[in-house]
């Protein structure tokens, strides 16, 4: 079974003259444990790819599996929670940390478990072995502005884990921090992708990050122009 698949993806804002193609035919397919990056200029439709295989974004045509389950074919699938459907399948990185700066790094991962319904004690357990694991165990207390950059990143990668998603879905995750930290990012993405049997998709521009992915797509202009092993 794939963790993503996605067939003919197409999406256009506006209609008639003012219509605007922003993906197009999109096909690809992801398993388990893949680390695949969607690289391209600003513009390209990055981003709305990532938005529509989130459950963000409605695609206008295509269709959209997630962990085997149909989300997504020809518009939203009747019936399903995608809020609940979200919270128990997906994970999510942007490229600012989006932490709440009034709760320490262990709360910030601890309230992604407790809105999915694990209890306190529960949520603060598994959010200390996450921080830990991304040997983070010093700064459990820090509130975000305390946090470098990488050090927030990495508490924002411990928060998309957090309830275990078969998918992890990252955009720019890397564009606020300098070289060193950024691959040092990409390269916690890519041993958790084979540790967690997770697949992660990640949008970027930068060819630098995408040096250890086991896949890339090209984009350009809303459309997949090629795919590559580096």
């Amino acid at each position: 079974m794939y963790a993503i698949e996605i067939e003919r993806l197409t999406k256009i804002y506006g209609k008639g003259e003012t219509a605007v193609t922003a993906i197009s035919d999109a096909t690809f397919r992801i398993k388990p444990g893949e680390l695949v990056a969607i690289l391209g200029p600003s513009g390209s439709g990055k981003t709305t790819l990532l938005t529509a295989i989130g459950l963000i974004n409605e695609p206008t045509h295509g269709k959209v599996l997630i962990d085997g389950t149909t989300v997504v074919d020809e518009g939203w699938r009747p019936g399903l929670d995608l809020k609940q459907f979200r919270r128990e399948k997906l994970g999510f990185i942007f490229q600012a940390h989006n932490l709440i700066p009034f709760l320490t790094a262990q709360e910030n991962v601890m309230i992604a478990m407790e809105i999915n319904h694990l209890t306190s004690s529960e949520a603060k357990t598994r959010a200390t072995a996450l921080l830990k694991s991304l040997n983070l165990d010093h700064r459990l207390n820090s509130y975000p502005m305390a946090l470098s950059g990488g050090e927030a990143q990495r508490v924002a990668i411990a928060r998309a884990l957090a309830n275990n998603p078969k998918v992890i879905l990252a955009d720019e995750p890397t564009a606020a921090l300098d070289t060193e930290n950024g691959k040092n990012v990409m390269s916690l993405l890519k041993t958790l992708a084979v540790e967690n049997h997770s697949a992660i998709l990640v949008v970027t521009h930068d060819h630098r990050m995408v040096e250890g992915f086991d896949r890339v797509f090209h984009v350009s202009d809303g459309k997949i122009t090629g795919e590559e092993r580096p």
